[in-house]
């Protein structure tokens, strides 16, 4: 049977945490990518409801 390679998975583990904290900055900043805002559905009816009554 193989050996692990715990540094591999370890180093992997780092690079997934060191993206995930860049990608949270960058929506934090409103500069998310376009992966990250394509998969937010937009809110139901917040376009079609007015603001104002119009009164």
């Amino acid at each position: 049977m193989a050996k692990p390679n715990y540094s591999f998975e370890k180093r992997r583990k780092e690079l997934a945490k060191k993206k995930k904290k860049e990608e949270k900055s960058k929506r934090k900043l409103g500069q998310g990518t376009k992966e990250t805002q394509a998969e937010q559905p937009p809110i139901a009816g917040a376009q079609d409801t007015p603001t104002d009554n119009g009164i």
